[in-house]
């Protein structure tokens, strides 16, 4: 199974400790692209005109201030430097250790600065998203596009897509028309304020039980057990299913 999250806007970061080691990341393949964004946002950063380009309010230059001191920041793991409502409600820490392990498996961060990490990649907090056009690299989504391609194909299975992201991530990968008929874009009808919530808490029971399903209808079985879930098949080939999901 592959569960694609999206970062949180809001990033925490440790005080002390040793700075991020690139070659320990996951996906060793994204680490040429990683370096050519890492460097056109600590330009775009150190400019005046940083809030402006980066598309966040002025009132944030202390987040953006990170973005100068990603090689030297402690190096924090992405469990803990993504935090806010989704992750509130997968809520890590509470899991027993086997579904814990199945989390750093199972567990991909769609990010715009490093592409894609799993939980236990110890990296810096950083503020960029997926929709800005970054001088230098262009749009990021596109940017990204074939580098994850290259590895998040390879990291599906036999199991199922589960899809949290929001829409800009998503553009930032899709999954093939072979991959299509195990692709399940989570959904929450009528209530976009608990969106992010019912996501983290879709990803904790999937953890938690433990379940491969090898189909996105029984994958929607499985979240049946902790879910009011409606099923739709894809509209056309290259398309998700959509697993609307409500908390019971």
């Amino acid at each position: 199974m592959l569960i694609l999250l999206p970062p949180s806007e809001s990033k925490s970061g440790r005080r002390r400790g040793s700075p991020p080691d690139p070659s320990s990341w996951s996906f060793p393949e994204l680490a040429e692209q990683r370096q050519r964004v890492a460097g056109a946002l600590a330009e775009v950063s150190a400019s005046p005109d940083a809030p402006r380009m980066l598309g966040v309010s002025p009132n944030l230059l202390n987040e953006i201030a990170r973005n100068l001191d990603l090689e030297k920041a402690p190096a924090t793991p992405a469990r803990e430097v993504y935090t806010g409502v989704l992750y509130d409600a997968l809520d890590l820490r509470s899991l027993s250790p086997a579904a814990k392990r199945r989390a750093t498996r199972w567990i991909v961060v769609v990010s715009a600065l490093y592409g894609a990490v799993h939980l236990a990649d110890a990296i810096a907090p950083y503020r960029l998203a997926m929709g800005v056009d970054l001088p230098g690299i262009g749009p990021l989504a596109k940017a990204w596009r074939p580098h994850l391609d290259q590895v998040l194909h390879g990291s599906v299975g036999k199991g199922c897509i589960v899809d949290c992201r929001s829409a800009a991530y998503v553009s930032a990968w899709v999954p093939g028309p072979e991959l299509s008929d195990r692709w399940a874009a989570i959904t929450v009808p009528g209530a976009s304020h608990m969106a992010k919530h019912t996501r983290g808490l879709v990803a904790r029971h999937l953890v938690e039980v433990g379940a491969d399903p090898r189909s996105v209808p029984g994958l929607a079985a499985v979240l049946e057990e902790g879910f009011e879930v409606q099923l739709t098949p894809p509209p056309r080939s290259g398309k998700p299913w959509n697993l609307a999901v409500t908390p019971r």
